[in-house]
């Protein structure tokens, strides 16, 4: 029987209610059927993340290391297996897909090496240039038809700006997120056809394994798959180990890296500060993250 880790358990009931107290419940029994159809074995301690029930495990016909990922079929999830069937069709440095199950969505992945996260790294402006290595492959990549736009997701952020600007208790607060409100209008027009992570920060970036032949890469996992333009992919790697003095530095870095016109960049770089500031206030908060606010005022010069 597998277990399931308390803090997923809490995770899962906390933001998806009944939903997740039942994906939760079923996740025992869904790991059975995926080590059996898939002739597996487990292989270690399980991982886990917000969202996700990571097995590490052995394919029995060849033995092979892997992981069996379990997660919950939804908007974010279900797009994984077609961004990563089109990265590995690239070479653009994603983990590869082994297997899917689309009915649980179950995806069967390439081991990579757990026990070193980008995040690790002692030198962090090497860290991001690393990130920077990798998201350029990614993004290189245009989008696969049927996935999530950003033209949509900018779409539903601008209509609802009005109404929860005013559930913000800080004057400073407002008027910062009516200027990220600002600068994503600019670019609203062309959002772009890329294929974009949306989520790549430096723990989304796993070493490779040697027994796998890719011993010295950076590898990219846990996609929230998104078609758009590739500025709106620089705002978890400022965050993540944030520091407010770096947060220059590494938009530039990161521009760079990609080849970004800067503006444009910053445009939708202060569009993730804004998404986040409307999803806080959605739930209650009254006052935007102090490293999200920092970040935009540090790229709005004003700090």
């Amino acid at each position: 029987m597998i277990g399931v880790p308390e803090e997923l358990a809490a995770t899962q009931s906390r933001f998806n209610g009944a939903a997740g107290r039942a994906f939760v419940a079923a996740l025992p029994d869904l790991a059975e059927r995926c080590l059996e159809r898939w002739g597996l074995r487990p292989d270690g301690p399980s991982l886990y993340g917000m969202c996700a029930l990571v097995l590490p495990v052995v394919r029995e016909a060849d033995g092979r290391p892997a992981a069996l990922k379990l997660q919950a079929v939804d908007e974010e999830t279900a797009g994984e297996p077609v961004a990563l069937r089109a990265w590995s069709a690239a070479g653009a440095g994603a983990v590869e897909l082994l297997d899917h199950d689309p009915e649980s969505g179950a995806l069967l992945l390439e081991r990579l090496d757990e026990r070193r996260p980008l995040s690790g790294e002692a030198d962090v402006r090497g860290a991001v240039t690393a990130l920077g290595a990798v998201l350029a492959r990614l993004v290189a990549v245009p989008a696969p038809e049927g996935l999530r736009t950003l033209g949509e997701l900018v779409e539903r952020m601008l209509a609802a700006v009005p109404e929860r600007l005013g559930l913000l208790a800080d004057a400073a607060d407002r008027r910062l997120l009516a200027d990220c409100a600002a600068a994503v209008r600019e670019v609203a027009g062309e959002p772009g056809d890329r294929l974009l992570h949306w989520d790549l920060h430096y723990d989304n970036i796993l070493a490779g394994r040697a027994d796998a032949g890719r011993a010295g890469e950076w590898i990219a996992l846990d996609p929230k798959p998104l078609a758009g333009d590739p500025g709106f992919e620089l705002f978890p790697a400022l965050d993540n180990l944030f520091d407010a003095d770096e947060v220059v530095w590494r938009f530039d870095a990161l521009t760079e890296a990609l080849g970004l016109e800067r503006e444009r960049a910053r445009a939708w770089t202060l569009g993730r500060v804004l998404q986040n500031g409307l999803w806080g206030a959605e739930e209650g908060k009254v006052r935007l993250a102090p490293d999200h606010a920092e970040i935009a005022r540090r790229l709005l010069g004003r700090a």
